[in-house]
């Protein structure tokens, strides 16, 4: 036990003296284990108390810190609305006042006849009595006991944690409160070993940031909003710094490595395109164009393939791995779910008939070769990972099963992740940690990432985009549905059935209850776990799928698709879904990525105001694939004025691009990329819609970077990249 000595960053929380197993558990809730979890766990806003008041100027309406001892207390049980009320006297030397708490019984015990403590609440207007007086009361206000204090105490002189300053509010969980981990906070701070300053002097003192130990005092307990501001302007630098710096490591590092050179690309690339079923867009052949002369180079191509839903991303890979095949080369195409897996395998046999070199498939329990001119198989997998070894299967698609153990090739060349971020660095690796030569790399992605976070999260790749989509693809109608008109678009979506086309129906993440229907901000927020997550997930989707069943469309196939289901069985539902066997599918977020049906052409989201615009933007572009006209129907019930303009956008922005920007700007980049996704703290995700702070972080890892990685003019930014490093890897 940490006892009456120095605490390190490094003690975990059941270590400390007096933090109790109760607040443990909450705390690990928050993914908070540590001392550092705790300190580095910043407040989301302040709240301004600072305003203090006697008794006797208090007036409705006012929110103001007032100081006074407890002069009467009492609890009682009001049978009626099932609840506990405490009601106190506070009395100072102007006047008294009554407090009242609901359903906190154990107040009566802390707030005793005689002590003296600070409160802080909004103060409001009785109801009238029957002889027509009235007075004021306190509703359940914040306190704070004044432990040796007594009246004649002037208040601005005794220090508060909850009271008579600015408040720090932070994230919280269920049974822990912004009360609860200030607490905790606090008791950390005051007897913390003092932390390494990592940063350099000349960034410090070019930013004008507080000193490490300084700045962690002033955004949990500042002064002022100033402090508070400096402070996490700081936190949040420091991490763009680190990452920055990893980047422009990592650019380091793959220009000393060698890369197989693939050349004579003109050829095949010719011969192909002319027996394609289509002829590419001009912004493909650029891109295409752009991936074959990294392939050209000794150096390891490390690049971003960024388009929309439906532009065409997987053929462009596609030619990039044919010409690697005819380089002699193997290619990894990976995936991050079975039916994306699947889906892209489907299309290289579609559109590669005469390839002979072999195109595998391998997801969890399924392994298929195709051999060209219509000679595909299933294959034992023993028999297909010999294939693989012997390096008789060219081109590879699958999941994570391509990473596991056993999975050799016999000179792979090109590594290809769809949606990169889904996949951590340590994925990546084990797809490039063969002998020999390292293969290029190239991540897809249909997210439209806003360029600050491209800066950042992608900064060590090159970027090539595709940014139209495929000739003869018709607009999609967008509608948003409010409550009085669903039935009319349920009416609607049944004339379109019958005349045989299909639906797709994504239902919210979140529960109707949590937040009243408005997007979450950077407020408070309460964090579930992500089974209880799931748990909702399913429990959302199985209740719009028996409605749509039971009541709304009885006279249709309806099926649904969650992440409960083992895989088999999502399988079967899509395989019967892509076939036309199901008329309306009901899912999750799952269709978000990876659904290729052309005959579904609408496209109705439940709760639409609880996703965010790039990933609604998503959701339409899984419609609109066909010869078909298509629509999204983006039902809300929020009367929010908020809501239906931030809806509306979706509508009239022009593209991706300009909706991604619009989204960040609207809900920041924690909510559009997902914390998951990045592994940033919240502090920095928010800083990645400051442009300033972004470039400015670039050119600090520029400064230090060039004067060379040893670092030795900066030994404590030297072990702290050497954790940062470490940290990432092991994501």
């Amino acid at each position: 036990m940490y006892l009456m000595q120095k605490i390190s960053l490094s003690a975990e929380l059941h270590e400390i003296y007096g933090i109790g197993p109760r607040f443990v558990m909450k705390l690990k809730h928050l993914g908070v284990v540590t001392a550092k979890d705790l300190i580095w766990h910043f407040p989301t806003r302040y709240e301004d108390r600072s305003e203090t008041s006697a008794i006797a100027d208090l007036k409705p309406g006012d929110s103001k810190t007032i100081r006074g001892a407890i002069s009467e207390i009492d609890s009682k049980r009001s049978w009626k609305r099932r609840m506990t009320i405490v009601e106190a006297t506070i009395t100072d030397e102007t006047g008294s006042i009554r407090a009242v708490w609901f359903n906190q019984p154990y107040i009566k015990n802390i707030l005793q006849e005689g002590v003296v403590a600070s409160f802080y609440g909004k103060v409001l207007e009785d109801k009238k009595s029957k002889n027509g007086k009235s007075g004021l009361h306190l509703s359940n206000p914040t306190y704070e006991v004044l432990n040796g204090a007594d009246l004649d105490d002037k208040l601005k002189e005794i220090e508060t944690k909850h009271t008579g300053r600015l408040v720090p509010i932070y994230p919280e969980t269920k049974g822990l409160t912004s009360k609860g981990i200030r607490m905790l906070s606090q008791k950390i701070l005051d007897n913390l070993e003092p932390v390494k300053e990592f940063l350099p002097q000349e960034i410090l003192k070019s930013r004008n940031f507080p000193e490490i130990n300084v700045a962690l005092r002033n955004i949990h307990f500042p002064g002022n909003l100033d402090d508070a501001e400096l402070a996490k302007e700081r936190f949040a630098f420091e991490e763009l710094f680190l990452i920055q710096l990893n980047n422009l490591y990592q650019k380091f590092s793959l220009s000393k490595e060698k890369s197989p050179v693939m050349g004579n690309a003109e050829g095949i690339i010719a011969n192909t395109s002319k027996n394609l079923p289509f002829k590419l867009t001009k912004s493909q052949e650029v891109a295409l164009e752009e991936i074959l002369k990294d392939l050209d180079k000794p150096e390891p191509m490390n690049r971003l393939l960024q388009g929309d839903v439906g532009s065409g991303k997987t053929i462009v890979a596609g030619l990039a791995a044919l010409v690697a095949a005819h380089n002699g080369y193997q290619s990894a195409i990976m995936a991050p779910t079975e039916i994306l897996a699947r889906q892209h395998y489907r299309t290289l046999v579609y559109l590669f008939p005469e390839f002979t070199q072999g195109i595998g498939l391998l997801v969890s329990k399924e392994a298929r070769v195709s051999y060209g001119e219509n000679l595909e198989t299933d294959i034992k997998k023993p028999a297909f990972l010999k294939e693989v070894s012997d390096g008789k299967i060219k081109i590879l698609v699958g999941t994570h099963a391509l990473i596991e153990k056993g999975v050799v090739f016999k000179n792979l060349g090109l590594v290809v992740v769809d949606e990169q971020h889904r996949f951590g660095v340590k994925q990546r690796a084990a797809l490039s940690g063969h002998a020999g030569l390292v293969p290029h790399f190239l991540s897809m992605s249909a997210t439209p990432i806003p360029r600050t976070i491209m800066m950042t999260m992608f900064g060590d790749l090159n970027l090539s985009i595709i940014s139209e989509l495929p000739k003869g693809r018709k607009a999609i109608i967008t509608k948003i549905v409010d409550p009085e008109n669903r039935d009319k678009a349920y009416a609607f979506i049944r004339g379109q059935v019958r005349r045989g086309r299909q639906v797709f129906v994504v239902c919210p993440r979140i529960a109707a209850s949590e937040n009243g229907g408005e997007p979450r901000s950077f407020g408070v927020r309460t964090f579930m776990d992500k089974n209880e997550s799931l748990l909702l997930e399913v429990k959302n989707v199985e209740e719009e799928y028996e409605k749509l069943k039971k009541t709304i469309f009885p006279d249709l196939k309806v099926a649904m698709l969650h992440g409960k289901m083992k895989s088999g069985e999502k399988a079967v539902v899509m395989s019967d879904f892509a076939s036309g066997k199901i008329d309306v599918l009901v899912s999750t977020s799952v269709i978000e990525v990876g659904v290729d049906v052309p005959n579904a052409s609408i496209m109705m989201i439940e709760g639409s105001e609880r996703f965010g615009l790039a990933q609604l933007y998503q959701f339409r572009g899984r419609v609109g694939r066909g010869e078909h006209q298509s629509f999204c129907f983006l039902f809300t019930e929020s009367p929010s004025k908020n809501t239906r303009d931030r809806l509306n956008s979706l509508i009239t922005a022009k593209n991706g691009f300009e909706l991604a920007e619009k989204d960040l700007l609207i809900r920041g980049p924690g909510e559009f990329m997902g914390k998951e996704q990045t592994g940033l703290p919240d502090i920095a995700m928010r800083a990645l819609q400051k442009p300033e702070l972004v470039k400015s972080s670039r050119d600090a890892a520029e400064l230090v970077a060039r004067n060379g990685w040893e670092m030795k003019n900066y030994p404590n930014l030297y072990e702290k990249f050497g954790e940062f490093r470490k940290e990432i890897h092991l994501e």
